[in-house]
C-alpha cells in the first residue's frame, strides 16, 4: 500500500499546486459544487411539501372519520345500544391516537422543511459569495497570451470545436514534433 499512498500523496499535491496557481478553477469547482447541493436541497424541499401534504390529506381523512364515529356514538347512546356505544367510543379513540399520531410526523416534516429551506438560503447565499470571488479574481477573465494551459478545461472531452485536420495548433505541434525527431536523426547519424 505504500506505493499507492505515496502516488496517491504526489497526485494531491499537484491537484493543490494547480489550484493554488489556478484560482479561478477552484472557485469554479467550488461553485459547482454548491450549486449541486442548492439541486439536492430545492429537491429535498419538494419531498417533504409532498410528504407534509400526504400527512394533511391523511389526517383530513381521518378527522372524517372521527366525525363519523363521533355521530355514531350519539346515535347508538340515543338508541340506548351500551354496546355499540362501548365499541364506537374504542373506535373515535383509536382514530385520535392516529391522527395524533400523524400530526406529530406532519409537525416533524414542517420543521424538517425550515431546516431545508435555512441550508438553501444558506448555500445560495454562499455560491453567490463564490461568484462575486470569481468575478474578482484576475485569472477568472477571459485567457490572455499570458495565461497557463488551462484553456478549455471545462470543456468536454468529446468537443468538436477543434478538428484535428484544421487544428492550427496541431498542425504547429506536428511540425515541431517532426523536427525534433528528424534532429534527433541527425545527431544519431553524427554521432
Amino acid at each position: 500500500m505504500g506505493l499507492f499512498d505515496d502516488i496517491n500523496q504526489f497526485l494531491e499535491e499537484r491537484l493543490d499546486e494547480f489550484l493554488r496557481n489556478n484560482p479561478h478553477l477552484e472557485l469554479q469547482a467550488i461553485e459547482e459544487q454548491l450549486r449541486e447541493q442548492e439541486q439536492d436541497t430545492k429537491k429535498l424541499i419538494a419531498k417533504l411539501q409532498l410528504e407534509e401534504k400526504s400527512l394533511q390529506d391523511e389526517i383530513l381523512a381521518i378527522a372524517e372519520n372521527i366525525q363519523t364515529w363521533h355521530s355514531r356514538v350519539g346515535k347508538a347512546q340515543a338508541a340506548k345500544r351500551p354496546d355499540l356505544v362501548a365499541a364506537a367510543q374504542e373506535r373515535e379513540a383509536a382514530l385520535l391516537r392516529q391522527g395524533n399520531q400523524i400530526w406529530g410526523q406532519m409537525e416533524g416534516v414542517k420543521q424538517r422543511i425550515l431546516k431545508a429551506q435555512e441550508l438553501l438560503q444558506q448555500v445560495q447565499q454562499k455560491r453567490q459569495e463564490v461568484k462575486t470571488k470569481s468575478a474578482q479574481t484576475p485569472t477568472s477573465k477571459a485567457p490572455t497570451a499570458n495565461t497557463s494551459g488551462t484553456v478549455g478545461w471545462d470543456r468536454g472531452a468529446n468537443s468538436t470545436q477543434y478538428s484535428r485536420a484544421g487544428d492550427p495548433l496541431e498542425a504547429e505541434f506536428q511540425k515541431w514534433e517532426l523536427d525534433d525527431e528528424l534532429e534527433q536523426i541527425k545527431r544519431k547519424m553524427n554521432g
